[in-house]
């Protein structure tokens, strides 16, 4: 098993394309196309941190925040790492 991490994120739903567009406030922000309806949004952001990171979408879960845009995941720390690395560059 995998050693798991956490990330914790800013999402903002409803913009034009998916995308990782740098920090807010100190954590990575996500826009996400997806509307913020019936958990389209988690949705769509667990299916966008998992192909970002190229990991299983049953290895990305949200651990807290599913009804804000502050959200904390659970994801492998090889994830996260890829993450604040993508943020780096």
């Amino acid at each position: 098993m995998r050693p798991m991490a956490h990330l914790n994120v800013v999402v903002q739903p409803g913009a034009r394309q998916s995308r990782l567009v740098g920090l807010h406030g100190g954590l990575p922000k996500i826009q996400l196309k997806a509307k913020p309806i019936d958990g389209e949004a988690n949705a769509a952001l667990i299916e966008f941190i998992a192909e970002l990171c190229g990991i299983s979408k049953s290895c990305v879960a949200i651990a807290s925040g599913h009804t804000s845009r502050f959200k904390r995941l659970t994801l492998p720390d090889t994830a996260v790492t890829h993450v604040n690395t993508l943020l780096t560059r």
